[in-house]
C-alpha cells in the first residue's frame, strides 16, 4: 500500500466509532470500488433480514473487488456506508467492531462516512458499502 497516515486533528473529538477522521495517503494508484451489497457470486441475496450476514457478505465482496485491482482491505483509505434502518446503527457498530478487530488489529481504521437512507436499489438490501483504496 502507499504510505498512509491517520490523523487526529486538533479541535476534533475522538471518532465516535471504529474509524479515523483523516487519512493522508501517498499512493501510486487509487482504486475506487462501487458500493457493494449482500449478494453472492450468482447474484443471490445473502442474509435476507439479517444485518450481520449482509455486512459480512458486503466485506467479502469488497475484498474480492479490491483483490481484482491488486489491493486488499488493508489498503482502504475511505469507506462510505449506507444503512436503510436507523434502528440498525448499534448492531452495525457491533458487527463492524467484530470484523474490524480482525481486519485492522492495530486499530488503524480508515475514515468512514455512515449515512442512513430511505432504501437501496432493492428493499431487501440493508447495507451498502463503497471503498477507496491506495496502492503503491
Amino acid at each position: 500500500m502507499g504510505s498512509r497516515e491517520l490523523l487526529q486533528p486538533q479541535g476534533l473529538p475522538a471518532p465516535l466509532g471504529q474509524y479515523s477522521h483523516v487519512s493522508r495517503v501517498a499512493a501510486g494508484q487509487l482504486v475506487y470500488v462501487a458500493g457493494q451489497v449482500a449478494v453472492d457470486e450468482h447474484g443471490d441475496l445473502v442474509g435476507e433480514g439479517d444485518l450481520g450476514a449482509q455486512v459480512r457478505q458486503v466485506f467479502h465482496n469488497l475484498e474480492r473487488a479490491l483483490s481484482s485491482a491488486g489491493a486488499g482491505l488493508g489498503d482502504v483509505t475511505k469507506y462510505t456506508t449506507f444503512l436503510t434502518r436507523v434502528e440498525d446503527l448499534e448492531s452495525f457498530r457491533e458487527i463492524r467492531h467484530e470484523l474490524f478487530t480482525e481486519l485492522y488489529p492495530h486499530g488503524d481504521y480508515p475514515p468512514n462516512t455512515l449515512v442512513v437512507v430511505t432504501r437501496l436499489v432493492s428493499p431487501t438490501y440493508l447495507v451498502e458499502i463503497e471503498a477507496v483504496a491506495a496502492t503503491s
